[in-house]
């Protein structure tokens, strides 16, 4: 669908299909839905089904299991010889340059003010985004050679994260590349528009990924020139870290993509390590079938994830665009989103059971100011062990 090909062709009629509504869009609307590959015709299938009541069920409908032996792997202990062997491994591919970091910087920290988070510090005069850039030195200094650092952007953080990278940003070693855009609809299935008469926009989730990061080029150039792996983590989460063993870990098993799980810990809710249909995935609560307890499965996926570069370049799949409420102006309004960890349906996964405390904790996520005084410290000690803070 070309944005305008369907016009009101009267100013008094109020449209009402959503093809209408897409054409009755204010031009600068258009453009920046266009600029961030908005696609209007998968938007109007998905309002459609929304209407219909078809599209308003997140639930899977497949067979679900616990996983199974065998299925989570744990990260073995310092001085162990799996540790020794996964090491070296893990360091053979970083000193290769053949391992990049994408770090998911959409997110504007609603719970926070609305900031951009990769701007916030997460400690004392040091950014979420000095704190990457800072990881990136110390692989430079132990591995000799400085891994890509690649940043999924959104509308709302691209054009702040673009300036606070200044002359670092050179396109390969340091990228940015935003994600994409749709629009919110109300409860009775039209575009919604907010208190200004505005259609309201959103990124629609980090599934968004491998489209956008194939589309960016990034990683059609990275695997031209042997890159293997490409380590996916939230921007917040500190303790994902580009890390020998588990990148031995990754190369060892074999599969197209590693999952990062860490047990839970009083209500922790997220996708859990699943058997669908006898195929381990990773399955969000909201979508496991009724009957199924979550609190059988005591771990959960970080959104941390190693991926085979090429698996990821050549990934064709339909992904599930899941109906999510907001509220937006003091109003309910329901968007579609889709979530990276689908991949797992599409391409064979392990899990990995990594450290959720100490020195060696791979999850260290900061959603409000409260939790980032709680893990301040923590972050601080991860942070100086692993090179990034002198």
């Amino acid at each position: 669908m070309t944005f305008g090909a369907e016009r009101l062709r009267s100013p008094l009629r109020m449209p009402s299909s959503i093809r209408e509504q897409l054409g009755a869009l204010p031009e600068a609307t258009r453009a920046l839905l266009e600029k961030h590959r908005f696609d209007a015709d998968r938007f109007e299938k998905l309002a459609e089904r929304y209407r219909s009541g078809a599209a308003r069920s997140n639930r899977e409908r497949g067979r679900v299991e616990p996983p199974a032996p065998g299925d989570v792997t744990e990260l073995p202990a310092p001085g162990s010889a799996d540790q020794a062997d996964w090491c070296a491994r893990g360091r053979e591919v970083l000193r290769a340059d053949q391992v990049a970091l994408v770090v998911l910087a959409g997110g504007m920290a609603t719970r926070m003010g609305g900031v951009v988070k990769a701007l916030l510090e997460a400690l004392p005069g040091k950014t979420f985004l000095d704190l990457r850039l800072a990881e990136q030195d110390a692989h430079e200094r132990e591995n000799g050679v400085r891994p890509p650092l690649w940043l999924m952007t959104s509308d709302a953080t691209d054009e702040p994260i673009r300036q606070a990278l200044g002359r670092r940003l050179d396109g390969e070693r340091v990228a940015v590349f935003p994600q994409h855009l749709s629009l919110r609809l109300t409860h009775d299935g039209n575009v919604f528009r907010d208190e200004r008469g505005e259609a309201s926009t959103h990124a629609p989730g980090h599934g968004d990924l491998p489209d956008a990061l194939r589309e960016s080029g990034l990683l059609r150039r990275f695997v031209e020139r042997g890159g293997r792996i490409v380590m996916v983590a939230n921007l917040d989460n500190l303790g994902a870290t580009l890390e020998s063993a588990v990148l031995g870990f990754h190369i060892e098993h074999g599969q197209p993509v590693t999952c990062e799980v860490v047990d839970k810990v009083g209500s922790d809710k997220g996708g859990i390590p699943v058997r669908l249909d006898g195929r381990p995935v990773v399955l969000e609560e909201f979508r496991l079938p009724e009957g199924f307890d979550p609190q059988q499965v005591r771990v959960f996926n970080t959104n941390t994830f190693e991926l085979d570069a090429r698996a990821l370049l050549e990934l064709t799949m339909s992904f599930t665009f899941f109906v999510v409420e907001k509220t937006v102006d003091d109003q309910k309004v329901v968007q579609f989103e889709r979530l990276i960890g689908e991949i797992t349906s599409e391409l064979g996964t392990k899990f990995l059971h990594v450290p959720r405390h100490g020195p060696r904790s791979r999850f260290l996520p900061v959603k409000d100011y409260d939790e980032l005084a709680q893990r301040r410290a923590e972050i601080e000690s991860v942070a100086r062990d692993r090179g990034m803070l002198g």
